[in-house]
């Protein structure tokens, strides 16, 4: 094992055994070098490397925190790792996508209030009957986003919404060279919202899995 592994390694089973817990303020760095048996580089390293996935937390002049470890504050640091996807890894986070979101969207059946399906009406019809495609797939978007919210899983929104940069480009390509994909879209999106307000679990999920596997499967017949 690297130094630097090392050291994450120590500090992070200070954090889980609960000697350090969230809001705590970390020993001096000499004091938890020594306190850990290792060098000072390797520490400021394994802290370097922690404060940028949010574990810990920095602060100029001041010293260095645990972070609240709060999961949706952690998970933002995913959308930072999945800016450098490749174009061919595109179908995979859509996989991803689609055994995560129609459990999402099962859950918000049941929980998402009447007042947030009726905004996710209000701006379907705002969209009107042919939206550019550019405002579609900003529209799909948030929609998507708000259904998951309504889910009330903080978790499953982060890591939703960090999985959702990759796919935009395909749904842009998609609306702009399949036939019928806006009205197909917004025929698909009716028909979640329908299932939601009649509190149907299985059919929410049954047509957010049709909706988004339909993007993945224009995709691979394309390649």
């Amino acid at each position: 094992m690297a130094v630097t592994d090392e050291a994450i390694e120590k500090i992070k089973d200070m954090i889980v055994s609960g000697r350090l817990a969230p809001g705590d303020r970390l020993p001096k760095e000499s004091e938890l070098a020594a306190g850990l048996g290792l060098s000072r580089n390797s520490l400021r390293e394994a802290v370097r490397a922690l404060s940028l996935i949010r574990i810990l937390d920095v602060r100029q002049g001041d010293g260095t925190y645990v972070s609240s470890l709060d999961p949706q504050f952690l998970l933002e640091a995913i959308g930072f790792v999945v800016d450098f996807h490749r174009d061919d890894t595109v179908l995979e986070f859509l996989a991803v996508r689609r055994i995560l979101e129609p459990a999402a969207t099962a859950m918000a059946a049941s929980r998402i209030t009447g007042a947030e399906l009726d905004a996710l009406g209000a701006a379907l019809d705002a969209l009107g009957a042919e939206p550019s495609v550019e405002d579609l797939v900003a529209a799909d978007l948030e929609f998507h986003r708000a259904i998951v919210r309504g889910s009330g899983n903080s978790v499953l929104c982060s890591l939703l919404d960090g999985l959702s940069g990759p796919t935009t480009r395909a749904r842009v390509w998609r609306g702009l060279t399949q036939e019928d994909a806006v009205a197909r879209t917004l025929r698909e999106h009716r028909a979640i919202l329908d299932a939601l307000r009649d509190r149907d679990a299985e059919a929410a999920r049954s047509w957010a899995t049709v909706h988004i596997a339909s993007v993945e499967q224009w995709l691979r017949a394309g390649r």
